[in-house]
């Protein structure tokens, strides 16, 4: 890829998740849309509080803006990332706030919002994640996406997973999607 069209991908993507820090979420606003997002959770997966009842750690980011332009023309390359900040709960109490940030290249335009919660089923992938400085999925630890029957149930070999995360938006769950490559990262409220 030419060094310019590389630095502009490089501008757009800081641009992109210097937006969200002009408008940092305080504690009550996190907290008040992390309930919200498990309670649409709770009413999208059946086995949904179950499972978060059984988990070691609970990780939620009510929201994540994804952001992408694309470049069309000779390169066809583009820039894109997502940004959300949310809080991990153990045995319903919020321990911690963390955020969560991805960049991406490729083809893409627009914008979309989505709410992900993370179960730590175990209490070594909590423990993993919380003494991690900055959690990768997929190379600090490999986060199962669920996906979602017909009748709201998962797969019961996903339930025995150390971690399981969800991606769903006020739509309903989302598929194919994947937090690979999304950087979790503390950050003081």
């Amino acid at each position: 890829m030419p060094l310019l069209i590389r630095s502009v991908l490089l501008s757009l993507a800081v641009i992109l998740f210097a937006l969200p820090a002009t408008h940092a979420a305080s504690r009550v606003e996190i907290d008040a849309n992390v309930k919200s997002a498990l309670a649409t959770f709770y009413k999208e997966v059946k086995p949904g509080k179950e499972l978060a009842g059984k988990a070691s750690g609970v990780l939620v980011f009510p929201e994540v803006r994804k952001a992408g332009f694309g470049a069309a023309g000779k390169y066809g390359h583009g820039a894109g990332g997502e940004y959300g900040e949310g809080a991990l709960l153990i045995r319903g109490k919020t321990v911690d706030y963390y955020s969560t940030a991805a960049a991406t290249l490729g083809l893409q335009f627009g914008a979309q919002f989505k709410s992900q919660v993370i179960l730590f089923m175990t209490i070594k992938a909590l423990n993993q994640f919380r003494n991690s400085d900055g959690w990768e999925a997929g190379v600090n630890g490999r986060v199962a996406v669920a996906t979602v029957g017909a009748n709201g149930t998962i797969d019961l070999k996903m339930a025995r997973q150390p971690v399981i995360g969800f991606i769903f938006s006020n739509k309903g769950l989302m598929h194919n999607l994947t937090f690979e490559g999304a950087k979790m990262s503390k950050i003081d409220r």
